[in-house]
């Protein structure tokens, strides 16, 4: 059921479609967010036009004593000071009530790994010897070998790689290049795949489109693996491995890093692995390798399970 609201926030939401492209999903919460106000303000007796600085920082208190989540508030706020000024700039108001209201900040999330053994689980469970297998192996053991973004994966090219010298060229952010070491487990995978029953196996006759041809990864109809696809590959193993959601190339990413620092490696070495232009980034992994020293100490330490007990 669509919410009706009066005209001025009608108009601020068709402004928003037509000449900003928002989408469906956005112009709906836009629409709850702006109803709540405007319901908030009218059992304070307060038109939208008269409304006060005062009025949004009331608005915003209200909002978290209904202990709604940070992410929710700032979308509110977003959503409050944008109305009021469009209402500024189209002379429906005269003042913006809304200009020195910040945006609450949203905590940060830490980093969502997997256990070293579900990544075990998963890399073990592609076992065929067919194209399409030595594919999806090479890929899930390059993401959690060596923590590339699934962008900076599907957009690897033949000459990007140098297997006899162990790395990999990788473009992040920005184009930024670096060099990613490729060793182990994942080369060996990569090296099934680029051979001629992996890759070889799955060229077409002649190329689609150009750069297919140089592409690292590509799908069945040999042309060069999108994004997506990719999601699906990780998607596809995620289900039959028992980790459903829990899984995604992000995931993947997230688990390499904290695995290198559970298990002793330098954070500014994985700040340069992981091509993080800050070592703030990097270190919010060691947040998460900090709360499993911790649970390991206190499960183990005999000292400390004494004063439990």
């Amino acid at each position: 059921m669509t919410l009706a609201l009066p005209i001025e926030a009608e108009e601020y939401l068709s402004w928003l479609a037509s000449e900003r492209g928002r989408s469906a999903n956005t112009l709906a919460a836009y629409r709850r967010d702006l109803a709540g106000y405007l319901a908030w303000l009218g059992e304070r007796q307060v038109v939208l036009g008269a409304a006060a600085p005062g009025d949004l920082q009331d608005y915003v208190a209200h909002l978290r004593r209904l202990g709604r989540a940070p992410a929710s508030v700032k979308r509110a706020v977003v959503a409050v000071r944008a109305l009021h000024r469009f209402l500024v700039e189209e002379g429906e108001s005269g003042a913006d009530p809304g200009r020195a209201l910040e945006p609450p900040t949203v905590p940060r999330g830490l980093p969502k790994a997997l256990p070293e053994e579900d990544v075990a689980r998963l890399l073990a469970s592609v076992t065929g010897v067919d194209p399409v297998a030595r594919r999806d192996r090479a890929i899930l053991e390059v993401l959690y070998g060596t923590g590339l973004r699934i962008s900076e994966l599907v957009g690897l090219s033949l000459a990007d790689l140098d297997l006899d010298g162990g790395s990999i060229r990788a473009f992040g952010k920005g184009s930024k290049e670096r060099v990613v070491p490729l060793m182990g487990i994942a080369a060996v995978a990569m090296g099934e795949w680029l051979g001629p029953s992996g890759r070889g196996a799955l060229e077409p006759e002649q190329w689609a489109r150009r750069g297919d041809a140089e592409a690292v990864f590509l799908n069945a109809r040999g042309g060069r693996l999108s994004r997506q696809g990719a999601w699906g590959v990780v998607r596809r193993h995620a289900l039959a491995t028992g980790l459903g959601d829990r899984l995604s190339p992000h995931v993947l990413r997230h688990s390499c890093a904290t695995h290198l620092l559970d298990h002793g490696a330098d954070v500014r070495v994985v700040q340069e692995l992981l091509g993080h232009a800050s070592i703030t980034t990097t270190q919010r992994y060691t947040l998460v390798s900090s709360d499993r020293v911790r649970a390991v100490w206190a499960a183990a330490h005999p000292r400390v399970a004494l004063a439990d007990g």
